[in-house]
């Protein structure tokens, strides 16, 4: 009941983000596709289920959560590793700043990035098994960008199939 209530209001507030600020996260497999990766945005991602919450810290400084598709939650919750081809995470990222109304707490500010990755080990084996792709207001950052991605992961959360998030609890 609480995660399906998180997601709502994840929803409801990128919502609003996307109002105030003119950003939508988007939701079309008609994007254009990620360079090096060749992944796109999947159409209803902004209806999948909420894996878990973040707060970066400086220099990024940014509040995210990341949504997983039916694969990867019957993954997480079954304690699969590595994840089965089909699984696909996107991460949304916002500023955070602080609340005009409570003080103590932290809000979405300007959206930044939406992110997903891509399980299939035959298409990705160079990489793990993982495509990746990074979106802001819609288009596919750059090349450089993305040659990035697959060392960070590798570097540090290679033992967990490459993917940093674990399902909250």
């Amino acid at each position: 009941m609480k995660r399906l209530h998180l997601a709502a209001l994840v929803a409801a507030t990128a919502a609003v983000v996307a109002t105030a600020t003119g950003f939508a996260f988007g939701g079309s497999t008609t994007s254009e596709p990620s360079p090096i990766y060749g992944v796109t945005i999947p159409d209803g991602y902004r209806q999948w289920e909420l894996v878990a919450p973040a707060q970066e810290a400086d220099p990024l400084n940014e509040l995210r959560v990341v949504l997983g598709n039916k694969v990867a939650l019957k993954a997480y919750r079954d304690g699969t590793l590595p994840f089965p081809d089909g699984t696909v995470l996107a991460k949304l990222a916002w500023k955070h700043v602080q609340s005009p109304e409570f003080k103590t707490a932290s809000i979405p500010g300007a959206a930044t990035t939406v992110q997903f990755m891509v399980k299939d080990s035959k298409k990705y084996a160079a990489t793990g098994g993982w495509g990746f792709g990074r979106f802001i207001n819609g288009k596919p950052v750059d090349q450089a960008q993305h040659e990035t991605c697959f060392a960070c992961h590798q570097a540090l959360v290679k033992n967990h199939d490459y993917v940093f998030t674990r399902l909250a609890p």
